[in-house]
């Protein structure tokens, strides 16, 4: 293999397919930086560790979509709001619900931990605020305001204040142990996304629709800087973690920015969207981002970017002029003081004016539907190897999760070419299509999509790559489908090529003596079976020649049908990986014809057939699957309908070969690791077929 040296900035780590239908929200957990929870209109809630494509468990109890989730500051419990107004909270160590909290009246949008653990806060399209006690299972205080949705709350690192954002364009800052407002800042003038403390000093970042960022002084209550440069919906803001800059995250944009004087230090595009949480690890900036069923994880290195130095681009300050550097060592405003929690605590607890305002009261009784919705909600555990990892440690003092991670590794910045020379049979022999049709195709799995032959842009390091056999554990039976015994998988990426032995280029050495081989010797090696090579390419030229004419006809079923008369496996990869990028050519006919061959490329020794056929089998359930399950069911219909009855037929063909390709895929799906992340993916996609 060929390698370049210099690593890139930014790169997709993984994308995929999170739920079994729209995914509404998603958190990353702050203390590791390790642990994603994502909350889907399915009304499940799934918790994943961010470098295991694997979803380790699965919270239902919600009747509604899943509109908001938020790890408490351990990450030892999560908590989710829906659609109904209703909160569950789940301890994840223990693997069961802790409580489930009623009394809004519309979406949740916002939640967020009190940083001692035992308290958390709710806003809603109610416009209401709740403060909770997690034990004691009611709401403390109810904070009234705001004119709109609240859409972001944020605690205080002292645990004192609560910061609220909201649609009505204002931010509101709470007294907790007072119970009331302390000062609402209004220059923003389009709907606040998010609001963030300063780890240590009194400073509070907002990040707003208008496209602009704000920073406010807690000591005067005053705005002390506004950005101009961003080019969309500020939808995240983080300080690092020692409070030296600000990130803020827009769409497909990562900003570095420093203030007292304001300046942005640099801008980095990150091919993440519309960004939905931001996190740091090992000098990394962890991104995630959704859109309909997937997920997606960008990773940008932070050591290649700018966070002091030169200005790339200036910040305006109330149109005054920027102030003068304050010298390294000084503090322009005082610290947090992060005093005895027990204390603080009590504090809370004796509060008697909380306690005499709070509407609900906070010793109230568990009414019979809570209870009913408890025993309702259960704790799915889908990776019982990663769950023990994180959730259950070896002893006491280990705290979860680890809190010790590796950094993801970067992939180069030209990419790594490996050239697979496989030996046999003919078929399998691939060369690289034509320039003009080679291009990177859509994946929702963890692993970039790759040519059968010349790979590029490997993401990974040689090492990461999976070697492990796809064939099915014992003592499994597929009752409508054959499985066909697999040797090892032959990767899409390798450090040597196959069929060559490096000591086949030596001589036997004699005794006390080193030989080397000379080049003659070393050309023989290398022709072995030259010719037989030269055959097999030449053989697979002439059937891509007799596809690509076909294919100027404009007649994709044809061209498929044409691919598959070959009996070559090979072609039909080929011709699979240009029509996946472009949903719009699949036709129903075109689904009967190509899904036998799919459960060929599923069960195939080579892991790129493989990623060929799982990524049209999606295309083929998201596409049809709806269409092939309402012909089905539909009534008969009155007289005779020609049309109707081909589609009613054709659909019958699919459901049959979905039917049998969901047993391979329920097998497959056993795995640890990439593929069996991947075959996940599509049993959830299948799911329905069992209804």
């Amino acid at each position: 293999s060929v390698s370049r040296k210099r690593t890139i900035t930014s790169w997709l780590e993984w994308d995929m397919v999170a739920h079994s239908s729209n995914v509404s929200s998603l958190v990353l957990g702050k203390s590791s930086s390790r642990l994603l929870a994502t909350g889907g209109e399915d009304c499940r809630v799934n918790i994943w560790a961010v470098n295991k494509p694997n979803c380790i468990m699965s919270l239902t109890g919600h009747n509604t979509p899943v509109e908001c989730v938020q790890f408490s500051s351990s990450e030892e419990q999560v908590v989710a709001g829906s659609q109904s107004g209703s909160l569950r909270v789940w301890d994840l160590e223990a693997a069961k619900i802790l409580r489930t909290l009623t009394g809004h009246k519309a979406n949740i949008c916002s939640l967020d931990f009190h940083p001692f653990g035992e308290y958390l806060a709710s806003g809603s399209m109610d416009t209401n605020i709740k403060l909770w006690d997690v034990r004691r299972k009611g709401c403390v205080f109810r904070y009234k305001g705001h004119t709109q949705a609240v859409r972001f709350l944020a605690f205080s690192p002292d645990g004192k204040w609560l910061a609220s954002a909201s649609d009505d364009s204002t931010i509101k800052l709470w007294d907790l142990t007072a119970g009331k407002m302390i000062t609402e800042f209004t220059s923003h003038t389009s709907s606040v996304s998010i609001v963030q403390f300063h780890p240590n000093e009194y400073l509070l970042a907002s990040g707003s629709a208008d496209r602009t960022i704000k920073l406010w002084d807690l000591e005067k209550f005053e705005m002390i800087g506004s950005s101009v440069g961003e080019t969309g919906v500020v939808r995240c803001v983080l300080f690092s973690p020692d409070g030296s800059c600000l990130y803020s995250g827009s769409e497909d944009t990562l900003r570095v920015y420093g203030w007292e004087p304001d300046r942005c230090f640099d801008a980095v595009h990150v091919a993440w969207g519309k960004v939905a949480d931001l996190a740091i690890c090992n000098n990394q900036m962890i991104g995630v981002s959704y859109s309909q069923m997937n997920v997606s994880l960008h990773v940008v290195d932070l050591s290649r970017v700018k966070k002091s130095g030169s200005v790339i681009q200036g910040l305006i300050q109330d149109d005054k002029p920027l102030a003068v550097p304050t010298p390294k060592g000084t503090t322009l405003r005082r610290n947090y003081e992060r005093t005895n929690t027990s204390c603080n605590r009590q504090k809370m607890k004796q509060n008697p004016d909380a306690d005499r305002r709070s509407p609900e009261g906070e010793r109230r009784s568990p009414s019979s539907e809570e209870e009913r919705d408890e025993k309702e909600s259960s704790a799915e555990i889908t990776n019982p190897d990663d769950y023990r990892e994180i959730f259950q440690p070896r002893n006491a003092i280990s705290r979860t999760p680890p809190k010790t991670n590796e950094p993801f590794p970067a992939p180069l910045e030209d990419g790594e070419y490996t050239i697979l020379l496989k030996p046999s049979p003919a078929a399998e022999i691939l060369t690289p299509m034509p320039d003009r049709l080679k291009a990177p195709t859509a994946s929702s799995t963890p692993v970039l999509r790759v040519e059968p032959t010349v790979v590029v842009a490997v993401p990974r390091p040689p090492n990461s790559v999976v070697t492990a056999s796809l064939a099915p554990p014992s003592g499994h039976v597929v009752p409508t489908s054959k499985l066909k015994p697999n040797s090892a998988v032959i990767p899409s990426t390798r450090n040597e090529p196959v069929g060559l032995n490096a000591g086949d280029f030596l001589p036997p050495a004699q005794s006390g003596k080193t030989s080397v081989a000379s080049d003659e010797e070393a050309l023989v090696q290398i022709r072995k079976g030259h010719d037989t090579m030269c055959v097999m390419l030449t053989s697979r030229h002439k059937n891509l020649d007799m596809v690509r004419i076909v294919w100027a006809r404009n007649n994709i079923k044809a061209t498929l049908d044409s691919a598959v008369s070959m009996n070559d496996l090979s072609i039909v990869v080929d011709v699979l990986n240009i029509i996946n990028l472009k949903p719009s050519l699949w036709k129903l006919d075109t689904c009967s014809s190509i899904l036998p061959q799919i459960e060929e490329l599923l069960q195939s020794k080579y892991e790129s057939y493989v990623q060929t056929g799982c990524t049209s089998l999606r295309l083929i359930l998201k596409r049809f699957w709806p269409l092939i399950s309402d012909t089905l069911t539909a009534p008969p219909s009155v007289g005779v309908d020609i049309t109707r009855e081909e589609r009613h037929q054709k659909c019958k063909a699919c459901y049959k070969q979905l039917k049998n390709l969901s047993n391979v895929v329920k097998l497959r799906a056993e795995q640890v690791g990439r593929h069996g992340s991947t075959f996940k993916e599509l049993q959830l996609l299948m799911a329905p077929l069992d209804y």
